[in-house]
């Protein structure tokens, strides 16, 4: 306990005696004397205040120099010592560095991504801290000199291992110094190539050529400071003038279009027409041919019939036909008294009969 302390309970144990006494002998009413003793922890005050003012002062600096860092997990930390940069960075977790002589930056290692973009407020998007950085849509003169813009959307990824010669090279602001300005040439150059009509048209071939461009000229900055992942091209914006005529030339190639498919459409059906015309056409001539040929056939089985009639009739058997017709005649002149006799001559039934009751036909067939 420090000496003052001490020297204040023994006089107050004192004072507290000399006026007990004069209490008892005088008729004093104050307390009776008190022996105070000071507490064990004040008496070794003195001993251990060093210690304590140490301990006091390891707390303060602890807090105020702050002499530890937590990288989490997609960052890495750069130690600086006496403002150089140690060339390895340090992983994610808990790191003690010297206060004022040592310095850590925590740098972000997560795929980021940088919009160039003329719809945006990029002000206040910026400063949301969220990895996506905004730009102004990037400007364009075409192959004949008419501004366009472009909306392009790049997807990159600081290279933890390079990290602390990066950034000791480039500075914090190396997105803006690496990835920025590499995007804006090549865009710029390959565009430029050219006109700005046919820019919709070859979409595909620009954001090719544009995506090779940006890769070769990151992919060869010296000690591989940047993994670019992905370039996309989502827009490009063209002058009033150049829109209004492709909407044109597109409603000029749709209308041709349409034009076409109708005559395409009629030569369609006039060939279907014909194909039908043609299918009767020659449905009509196979059975035409059909029918001559039944004919044909039935003609020469008359023919060959009659050939084998011939054959077959012989003078008996014609004989014995005109004894037959002859036997008829009789028979109808038997009943028919009036009836005219005609001979013609030659034939296997030479004799035929005519009924002529009729006085005047008569008449007429004798004369």
């Amino acid at each position: 306990m420090p000496a003052d302390l001490n020297d204040y309970f023994k006089k107050k144990n004192g004072g507290n005696g000399s006026s007990g006494g004069n209490n008892g002998g005088g008729g004093d009413r104050r307390p009776p004397n008190m022996n105070i003793e000071p507490p064990e922890f004040f008496k070794n005050l003195g001993k251990k205040a060093g210690f304590l003012y140490v301990l006091i002062a390891i707390i303060v600096l602890f807090v105020v120099a702050k002499p530890f860092v937590v990288i989490n997990s997609g960052e890495v930390g750069i130690k600086a010592t006496a403002g150089k940069f140690e060339p390895i960075s340090m992983p994610p977790g808990f790191h003690i560095f010297i206060p004022f002589i040592q310095q850590v930056f925590v740098v972000d290692t997560k795929v980021r991504i940088m919009n160039y973009t003329s719809t945006e407020d990029i002000n206040t998007f910026n400063q949301r801290g969220s990895g996506i950085k905004l730009n102004n849509a990037i400007s364009i003169l075409d192959a004949r000199g008419l501004p366009v813009s472009l909306d392009l959307t790049v997807q990159y990824q600081l290279q933890a291992d390079s990290a602390p010669q990066t950034i000791a090279t480039w500075g914090m602001s190396w997105e803006d110094k690496i990835i920025n300005p590499v995007v804006r040439d090549v865009a710029r150059s390959v565009v430029g190539q050219y006109a700005a009509e046919v820019l919709p048209q070859k979409r595909n071939e620009i954001a090719i050529k544009i995506e090779d461009g940006i890769r070769a000229n990151i992919d060869s900055q010296p000690g591989n400071p940047v993994k670019l992942l992905t370039v996309q091209m989502r827009e490009i914006i063209l002058p009033k003038k150049i829109k209004d005529q492709i909407e044109k030339v597109q409603v000029a190639k749709q209308e041709a279009e349409r034009t076409k498919y109708e005559v395409e459409r009629a030569n369609q059906e006039a060939l279907k027409a014909a194909a039908i015309a043609q299918g009767k056409a020659n449905a009509r001539e196979i059975q035409a041919k059909g029918q001559a040929k039944a004919i044909k056939i039935e003609a020469d089985a008359n023919a060959y019939s009659n050939i084998e009639i011939a054959k077959s009739i012989t003078p008996t058997l014609l004989q014995l036909k005109q004894i037959e017709v002859q036997g008829k005649f009789n028979e109808a002149l038997s009943t028919n008294k009036d009836a005219k006799i005609f001979l013609t001559p030659g034939g296997a039934v030479p004799n035929i009969w005519v009924d002529t009751k009729n006085t005047q036909k008569t008449t007429s067939i004798t004369k």
